[in-house]
């Protein structure tokens, strides 16, 4: 949430308006609450009105040009640009407040209502003209958090003009002073408004009419022509009409009832704003960015509650304090001033989370070319309430009711309001007191719910089904009350009947043959329709079988198919996958809706081949969905990072021949030690070449140069002297880490000789021996903060993450660049397709050069919760099954020259637990998979992996010199 309310706040399109508006805010409230407060307390403006009518008359008077005027407003911020008229607005502004320094000056109270009616007309033609354009400059997906701003900010003007406007009707000099700011701060909203982006007009062709009723009959027309709208409309003229009656008579209310100074009024009217401020950031987290109406009747309640408790919470005569009114100090000293003060915070707080809502979904839903004439439409309706409200209000203390009374009357009204609410809605407050409990738990986020609108009214919903509270989940998250496919033996549980309770469901027998006829029925009425293709929790941590039984549905139904993806809840203890993975009580959750698609490819077809068909199309969609929602914008480093968090960091990731398994948690401190002492001498953003073996200092290498920044440049020391070297150039390496002992053990001293005359030569063990106690003891430290470290380099998925280099047989070496994302894109591919799991154990013996080798053989597995075993050579036929048998690895990486090499030396038992054989881009001869078949049983999965091409569904593609 913060990041998105941060990003808009930083945006253009977003701030100037902001700004604007909240200037606006503050000098609107500034005037109004001096004024109020010089009239309440007799000090400069003297009248013989009571306070508390004068109040009631201000209200309406401010109001009231929103209903004369509202109609033409509307109808010029549709016809012509936005902007230009905002700054015409503004301009305007300056005028009024102009006008309102010289009623000051003349002490005159009715003067000054004659501006607040100005003041009324200028927010009149503002209104429609704000929210309107937001629209045009925000995404749907922001709007919530747009509307939140814009009412936080709103309110917040309201806190500091109200408070100011207070303290200076107390000062000696107050007319010079307020004017100034008046003006002053009409002129600045001017200049921000000047700022605001070019929002086209909706409709240029538009014919504006003065005829003020006629217009105001006609955009009241088109409100109601849906109806949605138009209740969306009553419900925010309503929330205005209890809003302006609880302002207005605050603060007579605090002088009269409570018997308190100015101070204490300002403490009401700052709770009663930070609280509306609170509430509408807080709606974009209930919400998640999604417009929905769902909190609207659950906040509407909550207001009720605490207003009557308001009530009940007030003194029954004025508390006296040393001076005749009570101080702030003495009205917090009481419990019942605390009491007061949380119950008028909280009625605030569902007030924000009960508006910002409406107001996304009035714009979302309403007609673009009309959308300014139905806020204007609003704002009428708004008047109407307002001035209604104000006069019951004058009715109501006219006959003898006190403030606190008729307080506690627009409370049990906004209760009644609050009843048919969740009367029109009955599940609203069942799926709210859900999602906040899941939202708070499990910090579920939900995105791609506009889809579901896009996918028509035949739709078959399939969701991955990973634990017990996949249903929970969606039937609370889903719009409206999704129909569930259950068991029949699942629907008679116990434990299952309450969650049922949230959604509609249809009880399914497996070994009914009409059950599916049944679903199509459901479906063809335009019911959407739930199912797990996989018919049973996953054990593995991926897809299961997925069963044939949507994709019928979805096509004898003629209905789309909507993807959803659950991630996270398998990592709760409500799945079945302990020993697998690493649970915890409360995982983070997403839930992703993919845009809907359709089973093609059937035509023609009939009975089985139709069934094998649809059955491999919806698979395939299952298996696009793994991993079009997978998390690729990523960096390396930070993906480890993420590894360790999930899997915890005495996980063991890395063992090669010393046979001392490697943690997380060493993986990431000797990253950052030795990652520091690669960053002493090389540039951010530079290629450094890697001259090492299959071994855990080569991993540890290649992602310490990932957490500072730096591009690892792996050199195919096979290719022979004058590759290597001609790689160096091609790559303009200027450093290149290597290890005595492997350039000894390889006799590779010519080749390290030619590799010097061209770059500097770094041995891992000069730096072991420059690495000092005090260096270990800071990479400790640092792995704790390592997010933080890694985050100053401000790398991008899309930046440069290695360098890999063809064998040269063909020429000269080429170079491919490939961005963190191509490696992520390429790492998802494959987990979306096998299942593996943290019982599983690598071993790769391809080169860490090797393309296949590399993200295969170190990558997945290590940012998978995998454990790898890094065999040097690829080349030792008669050691690698000997190893693979010791190591009781379950996956094995390589080509097809190895894997036959492999097979021809191999006894029986070698590789009696491997799982999968994983083979590269190339086409893996037929003997070769012929043998393992009839040797050892196995299969070999080919086609996995890229050389000089980018994944097929990564969006960018590798670099290549």
């Amino acid at each position: 949430m913060t990041n998105e309310l941060g990003t808009l706040l930083k945006a253009r399109r977003f701030l100037p308006l902001f700004v604007t508006q909240a200037l606006g805010a503050f000098n609107d409230n500034l005037f109004k609450n001096a004024v109020t407060a010089l009239v309440t307390y007799g000090l400069v403006l003297h009248t013989t009105m009571e306070a508390s009518t004068m109040a009631a008359l201000a209200t309406g008077v401010f109001v009231a040009p929103f209903f004369l005027f509202s109609a033409l407003a509307g109808q010029l911020a549709d016809k012509f640009e936005k902007s230009a008229l905002i700054r015409w607005v503004k301009l305007a502004e300056i005028g009024v407040m102009t006008l309102a320094a010289v009623g000051l000056a003349l002490h005159s109270a009715w003067f000054l209502l004659g501006v607040l009616f100005l003041m009324g007309t200028q927010s009149t033609f503002f209104g429609p003209l704000k929210l309107s354009i937001l629209p045009q400059h925000l995404r749907e997906d922001e709007l919530v958090a747009g509307n939140g701003l814009i009412e936080a900010g709103t309110f917040l003007a309201i806190l500091a003009g109200t408070m100011i406007g207070v303290m200076l009707a107390e000062m000696p000099g107050v007319v010079v002073v307020l004017s100034a700011m008046l003006i002053g701060f009409a002129v600045m909203g001017w200049l921000t408004s000047r700022a605001i982006p070019v929002a086209a007009a909706s409709e240029p062709d538009l014919q504006v009419s003065a005829n003020l009723v006629a217009e105001t009959w006609t955009i009241l027309k088109i409100a109601a022509e849906n109806r949605q709208v138009l209740l969306t409309v009553f419900g925010i003229s309503w929330f205005w009409l209890v809003g302006s009656v609880y302002l207005a008579q605050l603060q007579p209310f605090t002088k009269e009832i409570v018997g308190a100074e100015p101070g204490v009024i300002s403490w009401f009217l700052g709770l009663f704003s930070v609280g509306v401020a609170v509430g509408s950031l807080l709606c974009n987290r209930v919400t998640q960015g999604h417009v929905t109406l769902m909190p609207v009747p659950v906040a509407a309640l909550g207001m009720s509650i605490f207003g009557v408790d308001f009530y009940f919470a007030t003194p029954s005569e004025p508390m006296a304090g040393a001076g005749g009114l009570i101080s702030l100090s003495e009205f917090l000293a009481r419990p019942e001033g605390w009491r007061m003060s949380v119950d008028l915070a909280l009625m605030a707080v569902f007030g924000g989370v009960y508006t910002v809502p409406l107001y996304a979904f009035m714009q979302a839903r309403s007609v673009p070319a009309h959308r300014a004439r139905v806020i204007a439409a609003n704002n009428v309706v708004n008047a109407g309430f307002m001035v209604a409200g104000a006069a019951v209000s004058l009715g109501l203390l006219g006959i003898g009711l006190p403030v606190d009374g008729l307080m506690f009357v627009m409370a049990l009204a906004n209760g009644v309001v609050a009843i048919v609410l969740l009367r029109l809605n009955p599940d609203a407050l069942v799926k709210a007191l859900f999602a906040a409990v899941l939202t708070f738990a499990y910090r579920t986020r939900v995105r791609g719910l506009e889809e579901l609108d896009k996918a028509g009214e035949r739709v078959v919903l399939v969701a991955n089904h990973v634990s017990f509270l996949d249903g929970v989940l969606l039937a609370t998250f889903l719009p409206g009350r999704p129909c569930f496919a259950v068991n029949t033996y699942i629907a008679k549980k116990w434990w299952a009947r309450p969650f049922l309770a949230l959604a509609d469901y249809f009880p399914v027998d497996p070994a009914n043959p009409m059950a599916v006829k049944d679903m199509v029925r459901q479906v063809r009425s335009g019911r959407p329709l739930v199912i797990f293709p996989e018919g049973r929790l996953t054990v593995t941590g991926s897809l299961m079988k997925v069963h044939e039984g949507p994709g019928l549905v979805a096509d004898r139904a003629d209905a789309a198919i909507v993807p959803i993806r659950i991630d996270g809840a398998q990592r709760s203890p409500f799945s079945r996958l302990r020993g697998k993975l690493r649970l915890r009580w409360f995982p983070s959750i997403q839930i992703t809706v993919l845009p809907a698609r359709r089973l093609e490819g059937a035509d023609g077809m009939t009975g089985r081949e139709r069934r094998a068909a649809i059955s491999q199309q919806l698979y395939d969609l299952m298996t696009e969905l793994m991993f079009q929602t997978s998390h690729i914008d990523n960096t390396l480093f930070a993906e480890l990072l993420d590894a360790r968090a999930t899997h915890g960091g005495r996980a063991p990731v890395l063992e090669d021949l010393d046979r001392q398994p490697m943690s997380y948690n060493r993986l990431v401190t000797g990253s950052l030690v030795l990652g520091r002492a690669f960053a002493n001498r090389t540039a951010k953003g530079e290629a450094v070449g890697v001259l090492l073996p299959n071994a855990k200092a080569t991993a540890v290498s290649f992602f310490a140069l990932q957490a500072h920044g730096r591009v690892p440049a792996m050199l195919n020391f096979s290719a022979g002297i004058k590759n290597v070297v001609s790689a160096c150039r091609t790559a303009e390496l200027a450093t290149v880490i290597t290890s005595r002992r492997f350039i000894e053990q390889a006799r590779l001293e010519d080749m390290a000789g030619a590799v010097a005359e061209v770059a500097d030569v770094v041995y891992l063990e000069d730096l072991a021996k420059q690495i000092g106690a005090l260096d270990k003891l800071r990479g400790l430290a640092a792995s704790l903060f390592a997010g933080w470290i890694h985050a100053r380099h401000k790398l991008s998925p899309n930046d440069p993450a290695v360098i890999l280099f063809t064998s040269g047989s063909e020429g000269v070496p080429k170079g491919v660049v490939l961005s963190h994302r191509n490696l992520m894109a390429n790492r998802y591919q494959l987990g979306s397709v096998v299942d593996f799991n943290s019982t599983d154990i690598v071993f790769n013996a391809l080169p860490l050069f090797h393309s296949f080798g590399l993200t295969g053989g170190l990558l997945l597995p290590a940012l998978a919760g995998v454990k790898t075993f890094l065999y040097p050579s690829p080349l030792h036929y008669r050691i690698v099954p000997a190893m693979t048998y010791d190591t009781n690895a379950t996956i094995l990486f390589g080509t097809d020259t190895f894997l036959a090499g492999y097979a021809r030396t191999a006894h029986a038992y070698d590789f009696y637990s491997l799982r999968y054989i994983f083979a590269g881009a190339e086409k893996v001869k037929a003997a070769t998979r012929e043998l393992w078949a009839e040797k050892f049983g196995l299969r070999i999965l080919e086609g996995y992996g890229a050389t000089e091409t980018a994944p097929v569904l990564a969006t960018n593609t590798p670099q290549q010199f």
